[in-house]
Parts: structure tokens; sequence; C-alpha cells
């Protein structure tokens, strides 16, 4: 059975298969704040997310980080680490030219599992 957490027509912010969670690329709700700030606004966004389908950061397999200036790197790592530290997910940092809007610095996938 697929469950899905809807953010609009057609979309959906996570869907759970079994007991796989699969989240859609999360972006800052402030997309004025710095890289820093943006990574770690959408960490809180993916941990609400994993909430509301029965999980939490610690069920976090892998994410994929999607950065529009790769030499912030280390920035976005540190706000993933404070995070995922512990946990160690699987993850890919890939530059990209440009996200769904120039003041979107960084997005974030993740997969998790419902315990």
């Amino acid at each position: 059975m697929i469950k899905r957490l809807e953010t609009g027509p057609r979309m959906s912010q996570a869907v759970v298969h079994g007991n796989t969670v699969y989240l859609a690329g999360q972006v800052a709700d402030d997309p004025s704040a710095d890289v820093t700030g943006q990574t770690r606004q959408i960490l809180a966004n993916i941990s609400k997310a994993l909430a509301a389908v029965g999980a939490g950061p610690e069920h976090v397999v892998r994410t994929r980080i999607y950065l529009t200036d790769i030499s912030r790197w280390e920035d976005v790592g540190r706000a993933h680490g404070e995070v995922f530290g512990d946990i160690r997910p699987a993850t890919a940092m890939v530059e990209v030219a440009k996200l769904i809007s120039p003041e979107i610095l960084v997005e974030i996938e993740a997969d998790a599992y419902v315990p």
C-alpha cells in the first residue's frame, strides 16, 4: 500500500511504500537565509515530514544534496552533520546550475524507513 504526504496537486512531499519513505527534494521556507540557514531549515522540514509518517532522522538511510555553489559544501556538510552526524546516511552532494528559484541555494532529498 502506498501512502502519500501531499504538498499540492499532483505532488507529494513524501511517499511511503511498505516501510520505505521517499522524501521529495526539500527547499527552505525562507530563501533569504544563507546556505547554512537554508540547510538547517530544510533538515527541520525533513524531520517534520518524517514525523508525519511515523519516522525520524534516525531512520534516514540516504540523502542527496543539490547545491548551486559547491564551494559551500563544508557549510552544508556541517549543518547536515548536526542532524545526521551519528546516523551517517549514505550521502551524495552535487553542484547544479540552478534550482527552482534563484534564491534557493540548496535542496535535499532523503530516503528513510518507518520502524
